[in-house]
């Protein structure tokens, strides 16, 4: 058969491929497909790489197989074979991801979108990068004009908008720790879009430490680790959320570290998230927590009032129900866990008033979050648990907070940072400094101490869980 007709045919397959799978998947995945040649039965499909390969052969091959066969029956198999093709990089070439590839379909009513390259002119198509798996698209919603600014956050912020905007690297890496909900996930994002949009020639990378983990153990098992090194290595910005995720994961921290020196070396910007601080993070090696410390370190605070109100003034602006001035002071003043869930129960609210068509009141938005707020009611002091400890133990409240280091004051204070850590949001320098300003070591010292003791010591973990039980309602 002449080339002529494979490819006709390959033509008339392919539309109907792009019918089954969308044409989103078809781009990232078949698109470079190339038929060469049909020999025995067997029609020969060139791809770039031997990552393209691999996936093709055990994900579509089959179902090529079949709609071929439809089309000519002579068609018993199909071979997917790596050869270089005309219009695309080898596969030694350097593997680069535009920030289009990040957020959803390439190509609009058939067109390329603006400054994304069609598939088949990078390797952005490898098995391990598809958005599924590993590669987090990025929110429209998380910009920094969506961005609600206040004294717990302003210095990460400002940081946040200084590396989006800044022709150099300002400072490197660009860490951002915080508790769960505080918008850690949301400067990052922004600092993509903002990168995209004033500089869209620059290669931005975002992805979590889990999903880098997962990219290494597969780079591993199909032995190609020198593709996973050159497509982070070769990034003009590489973003990694919740980085505490390798924390342990001694093989990934190895791979992770070389790539952070590669991408310093070449003065490429880092970006990082956690929900500690570099050196909170246990379980990190040294040389590893030594360098995600390098550059800046900014800390998200729990939010404020002021914060809460603000955050939720923004958000009702949007909606097309007018939501009470009451009803936001109050939320605010409920709900002080974090913005995720405040943004949840105004959602709640939102769509039960449009569901049952009454306007918001106060009497229904505490309807319909009863359970929220009873949760959120649940919710204790380090006030109150030095308090509860201090009257189990038989001790002074104000010990708790001073400078005596005898055993009999010293365990009781190290039960109350254990505790203040596990059913409070504070983070451990917060709790440090409710403890007669102490260092945040010291509380990571208390913490690991009650441990310890809790696993020798029956009686002494029935009198903590006692205690946690009675705080926790």
């Amino acid at each position: 058969m002449g080339p002529g007709s494979l490819q006709h045919e390959w033509a008339r397959v392919s539309n109907r491929l792009k019918s089954e799978i969308g044409e989103t998947e078809f781009a990232r995945w078949l698109a470079p497909l190339t038929p060469q040649h049909l020999e025995d039965g067997a029609v020969s499909m060139a791809v770039p790489t031997k990552f393209l390969k691999n996936w093709v052969a055990s994900h579509y091959a089959d179902r090529i197989q079949r709609l071929w066969s439809g089309e000519n029956p002579d068609v018993a198999r199909i071979e997917i074979v790596v050869a270089r093709i005309e219009g695309s990089l080898s596969s030694d070439s350097a593997l680069t991801v535009p920030l289009g590839h990040l957020d959803g379909p390439s190509h609009e009513n058939g067109a390329p979108r603006e400054g994304v390259r069609p598939i088949g002119e990078t390797l952005a198509n490898l098995p391990a990068l598809e958005e599924e798996d590993g590669l987090i698209g990025l929110d429209p919603r998380f910009t920094f004009e969506n961005f609600v600014v206040g004294k717990p956050n302003e210095l990460a912020h400002a940081a946040a908008r200084r590396v989006a905007e800044s022709e150099h690297v300002p400072f490197n890496p660009l860490f951002l720790y915080g508790g769960v909900g505080l918008g850690k996930t949301h400067l990052m994002h922004a600092i993509a879009w903002s990168i995209r949009k004033r500089t869209p020639g620059r290669k931005v990378l975002y992805l979590s430490a889990e999903k880098f983990m997962y990219q290494f153990i597969r780079a591993l098992r199909y032995k190609d680790t020198m593709s996973f090194k050159e497509l982070f290595r070769s990034v003009d910005v590489l973003m990694i959320d919740d980085i505490q995720f390798i924390c342990g994961k001694d093989s990934t921290q190895e791979e992770f570290f070389h790539t952070f020196n590669a991408l310093v070396d070449q003065n490429r910007l880092i970006v990082i998230s956690a929900d500690k601080s570099p050196s909170d993070l246990e379980g990190m090696e040294e040389r590893l927590r030594s360098r995600l410390g390098w550059g800046l370190v900014a800390d998200i605070h729990p939010t404020t009032y002021e914060l809460r109100l603000g955050i939720l003034q923004a958000k009702a602006d949007t909606l097309p129900l007018e939501i009470p001035p009451k009803v936001l002071e109050f939320l605010a003043h409920k709900i002080s866990s974090n913005v995720r869930e405040l943004e949840g129960a105004l959602t709640r609210i939102v769509a039960h008033a449009e569901l049952v068509g009454r306007p918001v009141t106060m009497e229904s938005t505490q309807d319909v979050l009863r359970d929220l707020l009873r949760a959120n009611d649940r919710r204790v002091t380090i006030d109150e648990i030095q308090k509860k400890v201090a009257e189990h133990f038989n001790m002074r409240v104000a010990d708790m907070y001073s400078e005596r280091r005898a055993r009999a004051v010293a365990r009781p204070r190290q039960v109350a940072m254990f505790l203040a850590k596990q059913l409070t949001q504070r983070s451990l320098p917060e709790i440090g400094r409710k403890f007669g300003g102490r260092d945040h070591t010291t509380v990571m010292h208390a913490c690991k101490k009650v441990e310890e003791l809790m696993a020798t010591d029956q009686s002494f973990a029935e009198d903590v869980e006692l205690l946690r039980r009675t705080l926790a309602g």
